[in-house]
């Protein structure tokens, strides 16, 4: 995205932002001036990717906490006076049919891809509704568009997820607060790269096979997606320029939902 958008004296909350996705935002909105709070379980890897920011902080949580969460959005307010943008990024993934998937590995997904983003957001929600403004960024899936086999849990999640993204956006759109959902495909991700495993292992092929035939079979361009692109999207919708955007499931996904 163009290098004009500015997001100096913005105080940003990534979830998952130790690595892959949530790490491409955090850089990336701080690279257009944001201080980013960076949230993730990993706490080697988050401190020292926070370090490396120029308006950073790192505090390892669990997102499946509501102590946790509020603590979070507390941190932010203490650091800057509270959170401006929300990203909502922290995700899992299990691979199984519904008659074997895991009672409370369905219900631990849940809590992550869907509790926790309507936890943080209420939390935050007070600070952007005194300011007049705020951007929520809800990271999807295009499973919040379609489905596939073997993902209930992560796709119930990402449908619920998109739901609850243009619910807010009602709510707050006459605060100045936008909320929007970005639907990737396949993201050169660990995430992916163990999806990748599972599926050769469920689907007895090898990892290359997986790639070609499962993961990139319905897209238009035969390729993953890089952490960077998605992220170039996440601060595009940060910015004034898109201030009338919200309530958006937004895809990038090399043409996977276009059949």
């Amino acid at each position: 995205m163009p290098s004009t958008i500015d997001l100096s004296g913005k105080a940003a909350l990534v979830t998952g932002a130790a690595s892959g996705i949530g790490r491409a935002i955090a850089q990336d909105l701080a690279d257009h001036g944001a201080c980013v709070l960076v949230a993730d379980l990993n706490e080697q890897a988050g401190q020292a990717f926070a370090d490396s920011l120029p308006s950073g902080r790192f505090q390892r949580a669990d997102v499946t906490s509501r102590d946790d969460c509020r603590a979070l959005v507390a941190r932010v307010e203490r650091e800057w006076g509270g959170t401006d943008i929300l990203v909502n990024n922290a995700g899992v993934q299990h691979v199984a049919p519904v008659e074997e998937f895991p009672e409370d590995r369905w219900e631990q997904l849940i809590r992550i891809l869907l509790i926790a983003p309507f936890l943080l957001t209420k939390y935050a929600l007070p600070h952007m509704y005194a300011r007049g403004w705020g951007r929520i960024v809800n990271i999807a899936s295009i499973h919040g568009l379609v489905a596939s086999p073997y993902k209930s849990a992560y796709i119930a999640a990402k449908h619920g997820l998109l739901g609850f993204t243009k619910t807010v956006a009602l709510e707050a759109g006459d605060k100045g607060v936008t909320c929007n959902a970005i639907c990737p495909s396949y993201v050169r991700t660990p995430l992916v790269e163990r999806q990748i495993d599972d599926l050769a292992k469920e689907n007895r092929l090898s990892r290359e096979q997986v790639v070609e035939q499962i993961m990139l079979a319905p897209a238009a361009l035969k390729r993953l997606l890089e952490p960077s692109e998605v992220a170039a999207l996440a601060t595009f919708l940060c910015s004034d320029a898109a201030s009338g955007i919200t309530g958006s499931a937004q895809a990038i996904d090399c043409g996977w939902t276009a059949r």
